[in-house]
């Protein structure tokens, strides 16, 4: 068997395409034998209300996600606008000076 990166046994020792292999024989073998969880919608919903509930406790990060997506638009914004000045000065110049660009 080949070592991963971290050079542990087990998974720790496999590498990422091997822990895959295993775990989709796992899941099948499951499936097969009738002991696999599969969530309602209902169950998943839930699941997913607990999920949020916890995350958003955590005031340091929802604040931290909140202003890397502040960042992100403004950077997208200033993007679209310097795109737009570009477009603006290329219909104002004249057309020897568009042909050189």
């Amino acid at each position: 068997m080949t070592e991963g990166k971290g050079g542990g046994r087990g998974f720790a020792g496999m590498d990422e395409e091997r822990r895959r292999e295993v775990a989709r024989m796992g899941g099948r073998a499951a499936h097969q034998k009738g002991t696999a969880h599969e969530f309602s919608s209902e169950e998943a919903r839930e699941a997913g209300r607990k999920g949020g509930r916890a995350v958003s406790q955590n005031r340091d990060h929802m604040s931290a996600i909140g202003r890397e997506g502040g960042e992100s638009r403004a950077a997208s914004h200033s993007n679209r606008d310097s795109e737009l000045d570009d477009e603006e000065d290329s219909a104002e110049a004249s057309p020897e000076e568009a042909t050189a660009r």
